[in-house]
């Protein structure tokens, strides 16, 4: 497995980039509501990934931001 954790950093990626769908095992790691993850987990991660949003919003609660992920990184095969 590769691993996505989803943080906002100055150098995650957005969840739409195609890199993250062509992963054949991806685990997505999520944090707690409020603080996030550790930034050890974060460093340690594959690929940081960000949910963009709208101008003003800076988070969803942990099961929005599960929802989307898991919508968006879904496979369609």
């Amino acid at each position: 497995f590769r691993t996505a954790a989803m943080a906002l950093t100055d150098d995650s990626i957005s969840i739409a980039d195609p890199v993250l769908t062509s992963e054949p095992r991806l685990a997505i790691v999520m944090g707690t509501e409020g603080e996030g993850l550790p930034s050890d987990t974060i460093a340690a991660a594959d690929y940081v990934v960000r949910i963009p949003m709208a101008h003003g919003v800076d988070s969803l609660n942990v099961a929005a931001a599960a929802a989307v992920a898991f919508w968006q990184l879904r496979i369609t095969d």
